[in-house]
């Protein structure tokens, strides 16, 4: 049983619609279904009529709705009391980061941040975007930072969440080179041959940023999908050791593009993305608490945030 079972089945009862559920909670929609059909087999009975539109619940659902909001506000009272007694951390700034940021762009953000912020103590969770988001609207860190397209947004609302862009980042296809420095995988590739991909796992994040990549160019189909991982960095290390073609952030491969240990693994233009690195707070009059370093660590990047 998952706490984020009850929180996915009080969405559905909320919104009476699978996709529109699956969105909010930042996941598929077959994703968002798995978890609901495990909520029901812990439960051992149907929660949710399926031959009715909109989605209704069953009677037995009905009844869950009901302790399911009750368990967790109890769980939330409970993290609030935890909170409150967390006076000796007061001043350490939580960020929720998706595990390929935390592995790439905060180090070296944070150093920077330090030397022309000052010093400042910072806790890191890493997480995948959909918990990292969730982590940020059930008050569970002070700021959040990610990656943002316009093919796909956070579901966070402006009314309550506010941003700043950080930077940029490039996400594009790499492959480990032969003995003459080229590529031994290239996008497209020949007519009639399969390229082996190294892909993201289809709920995660990159991997929709891919789909669309591919999807613009028309090639997805000669592409072999021969590994899977939701992150970044064991791509890069499948794509290391010559396994296939992996499309990878910038900020990940730099030390080994300068090494000669990947090249970029595309023959023609198209197959790159530019994505915006952001960070969000909890806007301060929704705010359910206010620390003062990290109030003043976004005054500080309002000023400097690029133009």
């Amino acid at each position: 049983m998952e706490t984020k079972w009850l929180e996915d089945f009080v969405s559905l009862a909320e919104t009476r619609s699978f996709s529109r559920s699956a969105q909010l909670r930042h996941v598929t929609q077959p994703a968002f279904s798995r978890r609901i059909q495990a909520l029901e087999a812990w439960a051992g009975i149907d929660l949710v009529d399926r031959s009715s539109y909109p989605t209704r619940l069953t009677p037995a659902g009905e009844t869950l709705r009901e302790q399911a909001l009750e368990i967790l506000g109890g769980l939330q009272a409970a993290r609030n009391m935890m909170r409150g007694h967390q006076v000796a951390g007061q001043d350490t700034i939580e960020f929720a980061v998706p595990h390929t940021l935390a592995f790439t762009f905060f180090p070296h953000w944070l150093m920077d941040l330090r030397a022309h912020f000052g010093a400042l103590r910072s806790r890191l969770i890493a997480l995948n975007v959909h918990d990292a988001a969730l982590r940020l609207t059930e008050g569970g860190c002070d700021l959040l930072i990610a990656y943002h397209h316009a093919s796909q947004p956070l579901q966070l609302s402006p009314d309550r969440y506010e941003m700043l862009t950080l930077g940029s980042e490039t996400l594009a296809p790499y492959a480990k080179p032969d003995d003459a420095g080229r590529p031994r995988f290239t996008l497209p590739g020949a007519l009639h041959e399969r390229v082996p991909f190294l892909a993201y796992g289809s709920g995660a994040y990159m991997a929709r940023l891919v789909e669309g990549i591919l999807k613009a160019n028309g090639h997805e189909a000669q592409l072999e999908t021969v590994y899977e991982t939701d992150m970044a960095e064991g791509l890069k290390a499948m794509a290391l050791e010559g396994h296939g073609v992996a499309f990878l952030p910038a900020s990940s491969v730099r030390k080994d593009l300068r090494a000669r240990r990947l090249v970029a693994a595309a023959s023609e233009p198209g197959f790159e993305l530019t994505m915006e690195v952001r960070i969000y707070r909890e806007r301060p009059a929704a705010a359910r608490h206010l620390k003062p370093g990290a109030q003043a660590l976004w005054a500080y990047l309002q000023e400097h945030a690029p133009r």
